[in-house]
């Protein structure tokens, strides 16, 4: 490898094209003209952009105290299976101090969650007592944020012993016009159906999770373009979170029946045409460093695996404006030995994972 500073060269095909690709690495940074003097990391590999995980929690881990150092092992593992770039969408922890490190991924923040009083896990994020405040607090958290915006749409409401909304439409629609008046984009967990009309009505940039969907609400998603990160290998730890809530057998069995229709959910929104995102929701049931098995669980939900690459690399930093393989991008790619359209398994063995312009792997 290049001594600190110097230019590195790699070569190959465009893992999503197939087409030669070569750029040089100045600085962290893609360079598209030819560097005199670089060294090169490879010039037979597949070269595929760095993965995103859009939905990310480094900042969050069960007991809650993350400290920074624990944070950044988390980025790390994430590193280690490819993802330089994390939507981190809601941590009670301000992550900013991993900028600054190389070996992170970039990050694109949401601030922390608003959800309100006993309507989201203790400790997570900001309990709005006055809901009709949804508006100040989504622009609070735009300004700590790096131009998202992360509420929390459903949650069990413990009186009705079930999901329920949050908000009311007139709430969210302050909402979203706080957000983009902010120049932040606004996205929504929900896992039922009721809140889903209201937040896609207001004009929510993206839906987290959405196993609720309907066929209506879905052509409503395409015809906003309102995207989608279903986080399906969260989706698969439905069934625990309904064994442990015994005393809201509603509930429990609403946990249970969008666990059972997900996969024709999820796949319904695919096939309209609804763009979807990878993203994992690592930080809380799902350990870090699994993007790749969320890559394989949308192949499963009848996604090419083009897409589903398309969907976790160049898509998903395209959606988020980060770069890609331009000049000046921040150089994040993972080299593989395989064409991974032909053999997703391929990206559990890169042969070189670079972050930031450096070879970690």
């Amino acid at each position: 490898m290049a001594g600190e500073g110097g230019a590195l060269h790699i070569g190959g095909r465009d893992a999503l094209t197939g087409e030669r690709l070569d750029r040089w690495i100045v600085d962290g940074r893609f360079v598209t003209d030819s560097v005199p003097n670089a060294t090169s990391v490879v010039d037979d590999g597949w070269l595929l952009p760095g993965l995103v995980d859009a939905h990310n929690h480094v900042g969050i881990a069960p007991g809650l105290g993350v400290t920074i150092e624990q944070a950044r092992a988390f980025a790390y593992a994430d590193v280690a299976a490819g993802t330089t770039l994390i939507r981190e969408v809601g941590s009670p922890l301000d992550t900013h101090r991993l900028d600054d490190d190389p070996r992170c991924p970039q990050f694109i923040r949401s601030g922390k969650h608003i959800a309100r009083p006993k309507r989201y896990l203790r400790g997570y994020g900001v309990d709005l007592a006055d809901p009709d405040e949804l508006a100040t607090e989504v622009a609070r958290q735009a300004s700590a944020g790096d131009g998202w915006v992360k509420i929390v749409g459903d949650w069990i409401d413990r009186d009705a012993g079930d999901l329920a909304p949050l908000w009311t439409r007139t709430q969210l629609d302050t909402a979203v016009a706080a957000a983009h008046d902010a120049g932040a984009r606004i996205t929504a967990h929900v896992f039922g159906y009721d809140a889903l009309p209201d937040l896609i009505g207001a004009g929510f940039d993206c839906i987290e999770h959405g196993t609720g969907l309907t066929g209506d609400l879905i052509d409503e998603m395409v015809r906003r373009d309102t995207a989608l990160v279903p986080t399906m290998i969260q989706v698969e730890n439905f069934p625990g979170i309904a064994d442990g809530a015994d005393r809201f057998p509603r509930y429990q069995a609403n946990m249970l029946g969008l666990y059972a229709r997900a996969g024709e959910v999820l796949a319904a929104a695919r096939e309209a045409g609804v763009r979807i995102f990878a993203g994992t929701d690592a930080g809380g049931f799902v350990e870090h460093g699994r993007i790749v098995d969320e890559v394989d669980a949308l192949v499963a939900l009848g996604m090419p695996a083009g897409a589903a690459l398309d969907a976790a690399s160049a898509g998903a930093r395209r959606w988020l404006g980060a770069g890609v393989f331009d000049d000046g991008d921040r150089a994040d790619v993972l080299v593989l030995d395989a064409d991974p359209r032909e053999d997703l398994s391929t990206l559990r063995r890169p042969r070189e994972i670079i972050c930031a312009g450096i070879p970690v792997v």
